[in-house]
């Protein structure tokens, strides 16, 4: 499960400390993405293949399906932590989500996300905006 928010470097080489706390469901190693929002998605390996499944049995006809596949897929890199507990995020990544030489990780219960802190804070600020709107959703969950 991955819990927090984790606020690292990436060096001159791109390579980024994964939180101690996420190591252990990255052993089998780990798939980084583009994802929503201008950020990049890692995932267990485990978890990707479960999702990788479920988006390429959608009907290829869909101009959706094919953005969805094309988003998530070509830009994929699978990887193993070094000793370190670093991945690499190749450049495109890191271009396409705007990282410099900070990066947050944001832990979502099953996957996390690597943001550039600027879009981070701005994440966070619409959050707050839009509190009363995750009351209520939480309230429809009768929680």
């Amino acid at each position: 499960m991955f819990l927090g928010e984790y606020e690292h470097t990436i060096d001159d080489k791109g390579r980024l400390a994964i939180p101690a706390r996420f190591r252990d469901a990255l052993n089998e190693g780990v798939v980084i993405t583009r994802g929503f929002d201008k950020c990049l998605m890692g995932f267990p390996r485990s978890v990707w293949e479960e999702l990788a499944r479920q988006v390429s049995s959608l009907p290829i006809g869909s101009e959706e399906t094919r953005q969805l596949q094309r988003m998530l897929f070509s830009g994929a890199a699978d990887m193993t932590l070094d000793r370190q507990g670093r991945i690499l995020i190749p450049q495109n990544l890191r271009e396409f989500a705007e990282l410099g030489d900070q990066a947050i990780i944001a832990g979502l219960n099953r996957h996390f996300e690597i943001w550039a802190p600027r879009r981070w804070q701005n994440v966070l600020s619409a959050m707050d905006a839009n509190a009363s709107l995750f009351a209520q959703k939480l309230a429809e969950l009768r929680f």
